[in-house]
């Protein structure tokens, strides 16, 4: 067999590896705060999650699209699916280790990380790097969660004037039950973003290897996923679950609803507009503007400058753990 279509084919498997482990990663921030509430039993909130994040990732493929070309040409990349290969492998090992310290990190920031590391280390130059693309999608990312935290500490300031005359309990009694449309459309708008993501990455490893000429999505890489995230997220990430449930803030029903509208809305946005974001970063954002809110003294901010703190060096360790994939792979293999 053609190494090239061996190594494609590789690619394929770990990338779908990447959607997989991304399932049951970044599925907890979307259900945590309805589990959290009780609202939902877990496996039924996971349920929900798996197969709403499958219809997300099926129905829009602009992000995929865009991420193609947006950090660097897959036409210029030396090595293509070599650098693409080292790039999921190191967005993969980093998944595990966050996921292995109870830490809610962007799965997109690794990934995103990783492609620019590899591609950077190929080339031996920073000059690989489609700079007007990638700094786009680095300033989506820095403040699509700003954004996040203002949206859900509009959303929640709203809830309190509508319902400053309703008692607590029979109010929560409500938001109760919406939590269960909120929490399934907030999975759906997670699996529109972060499964295009995979979908653009094995795309491009397509372009560079030769296998394919533009960067218009496979149906059959879309659906592989899809699916592939929709299994992760039936699995469900408890470790994290815990974390974004119970250490951010108390949730309540009426807490939990307004954060759910804060970050799908943002995360939605994104989508139609084809930017790849983080949907951990907005859901917690978007949770801690309700929490900040409602009253500040309520958020765990020690917890909040913890998961900022993993933000901030996701993106920078993802890539040079995938650079020096890079360089050790290539010294065994290329």
């Amino acid at each position: 067999m053609d190494s090239v279509i061996l190594i494609t084919i590789i690619i394929v498997i770990v990338g779908l590896t990447f959607d997989f482990i991304n399932g049951f990663h970044d599925i907890a921030n979307a259900v945590a705060t309805s589990i959290s509430t009780r609202a939902l039993k877990p496996r039924v909130a996971i349920g929900i999650a798996a197969v709403m994040n499958f219809f997300g990732a099926i129905s829009f493929t602009g992000v995929a699209v865009a991420l193609t070309s947006s950090i660097v040409d897959p036409f210029a990349l030396k090595n293509g699916e070599f650098v693409v290969l080292c790039a999921l492998i190191s967005a993969v090992i980093w998944n595990l280790m966050t996921w292995v310290a109870k830490m809610p990190s962007s799965s997109s920031h690794a990934l995103i990380g990783s492609i620019a590391g590899a591609s950077v280390a190929s080339a031996g130059s920073f000059g690989i790097l489609n700079w007007s693309g990638f700094t786009t999608i680095i300033i989506a990312l820095i403040i699509s969660p700003v954004i996040g935290f203002s949206v859900g500490y509009g959303i929640y300031s709203l809830f309190k004037f509508l319902f400053r005359n309703k008692k607590l309990v029979q109010t929560n009694r409500r938001f109760r039950i919406a939590q269960i449309g909120t929490t399934a459309m907030q999975a759906y708008a997670h699996g529109t973003n972060d499964a295009q993501k995979t979908m653009g990455i094995i795309t491009l490893a397509l372009i560079a290897s030769g296998l394919q000429k533009d960067s218009t999505i496979p149906f059959w890489v879309q659906v592989s996923c899809a699916a592939a995230m929709a299994l992760g997220s039936s699995i469900g990430g408890y470790r994290i679950i815990k974390t974004v449930g119970t250490k951010i803030m108390k949730i309540e029903p009426v807490t939990g609803v307004a954060a759910d509208l804060g970050s799908l809305s943002v995360i939605m946005s994104a989508t139609l507009i084809h930017l790849p974001i983080s949907s951990t970063q907005v859901i917690d954002s978007s949770l801690m503007g309700v929490g900040t809110a409602n009253h500040k003294k309520e958020v765990n901010w020690r917890t909040g400058k913890n998961m900022l703190v993993t933000w901030m060096i996701t993106l920078p360790c993802a890539g040079i753990l995938a650079a020096i994939v890079y360089w050790v792979s290539a010294a065994i293999f290329l």
